[in-house]
């Protein structure tokens, strides 16, 4: 949900209604009037407004979503304990070092998020022995997600990575360490999820909840421009592609004149501001990645693209979130009474 995408206003709505909203820090300072000659310092002053906005609109659970790809990622980490952020989700890499940044008056929980078993214990082995902390709560992410991936592209398609497969590798790894701990430690469904009947099929496995996005960007509280709204609205099943992306993952997006123009070659000029992504080829690139998604939000879709999990095509209208998640409710408790 970044580059802006979910900010304040979509995370509070959700809050509102009983939910974790999540603010995600991705390019967070683009609207700051120095995000181009002072980076670092305009994305940690647009994350503290964010957080603080939030807050005004709400009683409620918020979190964000650092990257650790991101180069300032230390600063947005800090940043959010320092506001008292309740949660901090954190994948596109291994947080290994994420307890660090705790104190002993920190009440911020910490959730990586994970594309298999094998990562979950890497992270957990690593917090236990290094910082006697284990996650919070973990989010396990499918490759039927929107935005960048923790898949090579072979592994996308293939069976053996699906959620379902993930989620019960995830949940045999956290047994383990709550055996261990005697901490509860809560898997989280993500990628893909989009009814209510699917949030059911996940509880029912064994996970604790699920995270929902794409769902989320046809809703009025959303954050970016309504032509990026309208992508989701006019897309078709095989509108929504994979892409490989300057920072060397494949990402998941609706297909544009801007992705088939990359795709034929044609360069997208541009001059990097800031190397954003740790992992980005900026100097080989044919265009900026964060560029084209804060374009995007704005709704410059002549000049970026959105990115989307593969059910975006099934959107049909902009509702409100209230509205969103009663009818996630029904169509749960439908899905409850056929299954009993």
């Amino acid at each position: 949900m970044g580059v802006g995408v979910s900010l304040s206003n979509l995370a509070s709505a959700v809050a509102n209604e009983g939910g974790i909203g999540v603010i995600s820090a991705a390019g967070i300072g683009m609207l700051e009037k120095d995000f181009a000659t002072n980076y670092v310092e305009a994305n940690i002053r647009a994350l503290r407004k964010e957080i603080k906005k939030a807050r005004e609109k709400t009683k409620g659970i918020i979190g964000v979503n650092i990257m650790v790809a991101l180069s300032n990622f230390a600063d947005m980490v800090k940043t959010s304990i320092d506001e008292g952020i309740d949660i901090i989700f954190s994948g596109a890499g291994l947080p290994l070092n994420l307890p660090k940044f705790l104190n002993n008056s920190s009440k911020t929980k910490l959730v990586p998020i994970v594309s298999s078993g094998r990562a979950f214990n890497l992270i957990a082995k690593r917090w236990l022995q290094k910082y006697e902390y284990l996650p919070d709560a973990v989010v396990v992410e499918g490759p039927m997600a929107g935005g960048h991936l923790g898949y090579s592209s072979e592994q996308i398609s293939n069976p053996d990575y699906s959620l379902d497969k993930i989620v019960k590798d995830v949940l045999e790894e956290t047994r383990q360490y709550e055996e261990i701990s005697g901490k509860q430690i809560p898997v989280i469904a993500a990628g893909g999820i989009y009814t209510g009947n699917d949030i059911l099929k996940y509880l029912k496995m064994g996970a604790a909840g699920v995270q929902m996005a794409t769902r989320f960007v046809t809703t009025d509280e959303c954050d970016a421009s309504d032509e990026f709204k309208k992508s989701y609205l006019n897309c078709k099943k095989e509108d929504i592609t994979i892409i490989e992306s300057p920072v060397g993952m494949p990402g998941r997006a609706i297909i544009n004149k801007f992705l088939n123009d990359v795709k034929l070659g044609e360069r997208k000029p541009y001059k990097c501001l800031y190397h954003c992504i740790k992992t980005c080829d900026y100097k080989k690139s044919s265009y900026c990645i964060s560029q084209a998604l804060i374009n995007a939000q704005r709704g410059l879709l002549v000049n970026g693209f959105a990115f989307a999990g593969a059910n975006a095509y099934r959107a049909d209208k902009i509702i409100s979130v209230k509205e969103l998640i009663s009818i996630l409710m029904d169509e749960y408790n439908k899905a409850l009474y056929l299954n009993m």
